[in-house]
């Protein structure tokens, strides 16, 4: 199958920004009364923002409430992190060569679009994506399907030829109920955290590193 579009996620995928989020959540959790280490709110750290607060607290707090608490989340998040806001080594440059050969682009997160366009907009690269998917495009999130589904389905492309990029297991667990093959940047957890999961091509800890996976070949012939 050729390949015919990349699905990436954002946070920790495209930017080395998970440790942000997880301090983020620590603090606010751990106000509410949580009682929680890094270590436990790490493991909390996927899919929507509303989905983790109801993990964490369920029935305690009303959709306004979770609102409310995910901005703040999020510009805590985003004041932290902003001075270290860049593309992961070699993205740049993987995102260039995809575009001019035609290879279709979407984004696929459990983010809110305040925090992808922050990304977006503060690295410049919002031209590559053909489509964006964020919390509020999905009933459910990673590791269900949708996400990388409705991406797909808005490239007007198959989801087997489609290559996530992910860095979690629950995203890569999305991808493989998706029916797609992912490629993992290393940002938070090991290739041993994966090891249930057969639709994987390879790991890496940048994207420099993940083109050294793939060489003397042109991109489309190595990822197809």
């Amino acid at each position: 199958m050729e390949t015919k579009a990349f699905l990436f996620d954002l946070n920790g995928t495209m930017i080395d920004d998970m440790y942000y989020h997880i301090r983020a959540w620590y603090d606010i959790l751990n106000q509410l009364g949580a009682k929680l280490s890094m270590d436990e709110v790490k493991a909390q750290c996927y899919g929507k923002n509303h989905e983790l607060l109801e993990r964490i607290f369920p029935g305690r707090f009303s959709v306004a409430e979770k609102d409310k608490m995910s901005y703040e989340k999020e510009k805590a998040y985003q004041q932290a992190f902003r001075p270290q806001l860049k593309l992961l080594d070699g993205l740049s440059e993987l995102l260039e060569i995809a575009y001019n050969s035609g290879i279709k682009m979407a984004i696929g997160s459990a983010a809110i679009m305040y925090n992808i366009d922050f990304v977006l907009d503060g690295t410049n690269i919002r031209k590559y994506f053909d489509a964006i998917v964020s919390a509020d495009d999905v009933r459910e999130s990673k590791p269900n399907p949708e996400t990388f589904l409705e991406a797909a389905l808005r490239l007007g492309v198959s989801p087997e030829s489609c290559i996530v990029f992910e860095d979690t297991p629950k995203g890569v667990e999305a991808a493989f109920n998706a029916g797609m093959r992912a490629a993992v940047i290393t940002t938070i957890h090991e290739p041993a955290e994966f090891n249930h999961l057969n639709n994987v091509i390879g790991f890496a800890s940048d994207f420099i590193s993940l083109k050294h996976l793939l060489p003397k070949q042109s991109l489309k012939e190595v990822l197809s």
